[in-house]
């Protein structure tokens, strides 16, 4: 296991870690499918980024989960990985 999910795992013991993780799971969730989705098509964030018509540091904090994209912005990702934007809503 990384460093990274020992200290997670760790951390999780902790209520308060726990809730915050679990209130931002959602963006946690959109950078992970950009990520996977660059990752798919084969390209480096710089290379995505020209695709785009953008830098490599927006790319970046679109993948940190730092930013909140747009629709717009994720059909342009979408546009330059290669893929289908697709939203949905589930049952809570």
């Amino acid at each position: 296991m990384s460093k990274v999910a020992d200290l997670h795992e760790k951390w999780s013991r902790d209520p308060a870690y726990r809730a915050a993780y679990d209130r931002l799971g959602p963006e946690f969730e959109v950078a992970r499918a950009l990520i996977e989705a660059r990752s798919r098509a084969g390209l480096t964030q710089s290379e995505l980024a020209e695709r785009m018509e953008t830098t490599q540091s927006v790319v970046a904090r679109l993948e940190s989960g730092r930013a909140r994209p747009s629709t717009r912005t994720l059909e342009k990702f979408a546009r330059a990985t290669g893929t289908r934007l697709r939203i949905a809503f589930d049952p809570a």
